[in-house]
């Protein structure tokens, strides 16, 4: 079998450099590239990707051996349909490392067709370090390498605003342009850059926020050697994601008219802020996550897929999405009840086994976020708790409390504050105690849930229930 290059591989097309990358990862790969991979079969848009290495180990080298080519294997269901593809990526043209090249690195900012920057760094990627210099070669942090390449682009081309960059971040932070743009100003300010390029960077440049939704699992390597048959390459790069895909971009019209990801039928969207669609997706895909788990586990489940298709915990799982989450949202009913749809497609994915023990880590602080929201919103609109909410917090104070499931030993993993206080509580063997005790605990709500009407009473009828009865007759009770 041959290895995977653009001599063995005629077929790979060639684009003019558009976009400069930050990060070689699995997951850009299977997301970003994927849309610039489609956008240029259906728009004219017709560019590729220079892919930096954002930190001192990576896998450039890997990139360029093949010379950037690798296949993507999407697999999920599709409108009920299963989806198993393999396709040929050809849209990264070259891989740079700026810790063996910074020259070449500084070199992109003089290519006039540059026009985006695209960035994974991870979370702790988009951070102000004061101990970076100007002159470092390159700077330690992904923010002050790109203040060095904005400023070598400004002093190229002489402070020309028609050749400002547009800035997409999709490290998984809320806000993560706003981040990012303060960051560099602070290297502005840091090393004195000047008031001319501040103007430039301001007005000239874009950086906006973005949403990215994709699960990628990455290199397949249960199936590598089927998948490279498949392929008739051998492929070192082989990536694998999920076929759902969305991106959120918040950017005017003017910039959706260049980079037109949105017009190639993608599910890419400009809007004029990414707020709601970030509250969709902890409501709507994490919110459910996190009470589905402890509820499926304790009914004798172990994965999400078996729990949405369990007699019981299945309709558990659909009444608190539709029933109980969906209303206390503020986009339009169709367009939440279409993105319910694809997290219960996504959730029922025969492809993947997600497993529920691996979501329950850290669930009060996940329950806070993810639900606790929403609780309060359909209480307040509705008049009355959403029961299936609360059932799941009973659930997550029941696997707090350890012993066994069959022959498995359940064993939390939290915080160790919050650990010791549910051993505490348990141990007074009354259950009143437990739900007064969790719902007053400040360190993990920051206030007292007691004060919410009718939850203290709900959750010790739903403690009880499950300490009685077991967690299968409660899912019974509420449906």
């Amino acid at each position: 079998m041959e290895r995977l290059n653009r001599t063995t591989a005629p077929q790979a097309k060639k684009y003019t450099e558009k976009v400069i990358q930050f990060g070689e990862g699995n997951f850009l790969r299977a997301f970003i590239e994927w849309i610039i991979w489609k956008t240029n079969q259906k728009t004219d848009f017709n560019g590729s990707v220079v892919v930096v290495q954002p930190i001192e180990k990576g896998m450039v080298e890997w990139l360029n051996e093949q010379d950037g080519l690798y296949h993507l294997n999407l697999q999920g269901l599709q409108n009920g349909e299963a989806v198993d593809s393999v396709d040929l990526i050809d849209v990264i043209s070259r891989g740079l490392n700026p810790y063996t090249d910074f020259d070449a690195y500084l070199k992109l900012a003089e290519q006039p067709e540059i026009r985006f920057v695209i960035s994974n760094t991870t979370e702790a990627g988009i951070a102000f370090d004061p101990a970076c210099r100007f002159e470092d070669r390159p700077a330690a942090s992904y923010p002050g390498k790109l203040t060095q390449l904005l400023y070598h682009r400004f002093v190229h081309f002489q402070g020309d605003k028609s050749y400002g960059l547009v800035l997409f971040p999709c490290e998984l932070i809320f806000e993560n342009g706003k981040h990012l743009k303060e960051c560099i100003r602070q290297y502005v300010d840091l090393w004195n850059l000047g008031d001319e390029f501040r103007d430039w960077f301001e007005t000239a440049c874009g950086v906006y926020s973005t949403l990215v939704d994709r699960i990628v699992p990455g290199y397949p390597r249960d199936t590598a050697a089927q998948l490279c048959e498949r392929a008739g390459y051998e492929d070192r790069l082989l990536d694998k994601a999920e076929i759902f895909h969305l991106w959120v971009i918040e950017a005017p019209a003017e910039i959706a008219d260049e980079f037109p990801a949105d017009k190639a039928g993608l599910n890419v969207l400009f809007v004029p802020s990414e707020a709601p669609y970030h509250e969709r997706k902890v409501t709507l895909l994490n919110g459910p996550h996190t009470v589905l788990s402890p509820v499926g586990y304790l009914s004798g489940l172990d994965t999400v897929k078996e729990c949405c298709e369990d007699e019981l915990v299945g309709p558990f799982v659909r009444r608190v999405m539709y029933e109980e989450l969906l209303p206390t949202l503020n986009l339009p009913k169709e367009e939440l009840v279409k993105f319910a749809d694809d997290v219960m497609e996504r959730f029922r994915n025969p492809f993947v086994k997600h497993f529920v023990t691996s979501i329950m880590l850290n669930s009060f602080p996940k329950f806070k976020t993810r639900d606790l929201p929403g609780l309060k919103t359909y209480l307040e609109r509705k008049g009355e708790l959403p029961k299936g909410i609360v059932l799941g917090l009973a659930a997550i104070c029941t696997y707090y409390k350890g012993g066994k499931r069959g022959e498995d030993e359940i064993v939390p993993n939290d915080d160790p504050k919050i650990i010791e206080l549910l051993q505490k509580l348990w141990a007074t063997g009354d259950i009143a105690t437990v739900a007064r005790g969790v719902l007053a605990d400040d360190f993990i709500w920051g206030e007292d849930l007691n004060q919410i009407p009718g939850l203290t009473a709900l959750l010790t009828t739903y403690l009880t229930m499950i300490h009685e009865a077991g967690m299968r007759a409660a899912v019974q009770n509420i449906l």
